[in-house]
């Protein structure tokens, strides 16, 4: 673990992040947990984006928004945006898509719509890293004071972990397989140069990961969700993450059934091992609620919980 530690040194916990990314398998309520956080922000005079890169996104129901543009405000300070393939597409076309058309329509017909489609659905970790570059660049833009990332689920975004090494890999074969490809006709750069530049792309997108973005996992406490997160937090650490906070949602602390009582002495043994296991980071407890979180005052109730030392004083 030391040499891991070294190869990837992250900042020293202190050092105050505008950016939360909120983690965790499907169905265990990081949407909620992220949205109730942006307002939180929000309601401290911060201006807040709120962003999902979720595939199935759910902030605009969370938030109980019927039509909506791509960016829309919600309540003073707080922004809410969903973003989906166009978005990757866009970025994909703004970096490297026409030179790499360029290049490749030497070798297949394809129009270029119909090669960013297949070029954006075969890249294994393509959609991540983009997606993570879109981010990168939209904070550091400084328009908005607080980012709050409601991601895909783990086994998704974890393909933005790997996306660098499988550029890497990638170089290994290039100068063999690209070698017999001329420069484009329309660019001086080679198709090697291009993956070079995507790699140093990614390296920086890796490391603004390490270095700007506060790791928040939610999870609840049943079996299978609990067995999969030490794979994340394990799979995360190789990269030189670090969560900083462990949120353990559908908490049962009120059994007026036998139903209630049964489902409540089984989540018993799953907290114990939670805190148990992670107790070198701040781990919440919330409630199962009796209704849908939907909407900006039921949001309220959950932030209230989230950060109960602030509002008490």
């Amino acid at each position: 673990m030391a040499n891991r530690k070294d190869k990837h040194p992250t900042p020293p916990p202190n050092i105050p992040k505008n950016v939360t990314m909120f983690g965790g398998k499907g169905g265990v309520g990081k949407t909620t947990c992220a949205a109730a956080t942006a307002m939180r922000h929000a309601s401290q005079g911060k201006k807040t984006l709120v962003i999902s890169t979720d595939p199935t996104p759910s902030l605009a129901d969370i938030f109980d928004l019927a039509n909506h543009d791509k960016f829309v405000k919600v309540l003073d300070n707080l922004h809410v945006a969903e973003l989906g393939m166009d978005e990757v597409k866009g970025m994909w076309d703004k970096k490297f898509g026409h030179e790499v058309y360029d290049i490749f329509s030497q070798l297949v017909d394809l129009k270029y719509p119909e090669f960013v489609d297949f070029i954006t659905s075969i890249l294994p970790g393509l959609r991540d890293e983009f997606m993570v570059h879109y981010i990168k660049e939209l904070t550091e833009s400084g328009e908005y004071d607080r980012v709050v990332w409601d991601s895909a689920p783990m086994g998704q975004t974890m393909g933005l972990l790997e996306t660098p090494g499988m550029v890497r890999e990638h170089l290994k074969l290039a100068p063999r397989v690209y070698s017999k490809l001329r420069q484009g006709k329309n660019t001086r750069r080679s198709i090697l140069s291009i993956i070079q530049s995507w790699e140093k792309m990614s390296n920086g997108d890796i490391d603004y990961l390490r270095q700007e973005v506060d790791f928040t996992m939610v999870t609840i406490p049943e079996a299978l969700a609990v067995r999969q997160l030490d794979g994340i937090f394990a799979e995360f650490a190789e990269q030189g993450f670090k969560f900083s906070q462990l949120i353990i949602n559908n908490v049962v602390t009120k059994a007026d059934s036998d139903f209630l009582r049964t489902k409540m002495q089984q989540q018993q043994q799953y907290l114990t091992f939670l805190h148990d296991h992670h107790s070198s980071i701040k781990v919440i407890e919330l409630p199962l609620f009796p209704h849908e979180i939907r909407g900006v005052e039921r949001l309220e109730s959950v932030m209230k919980l989230l950060f109960p030392q602030e509002d008490s004083g």
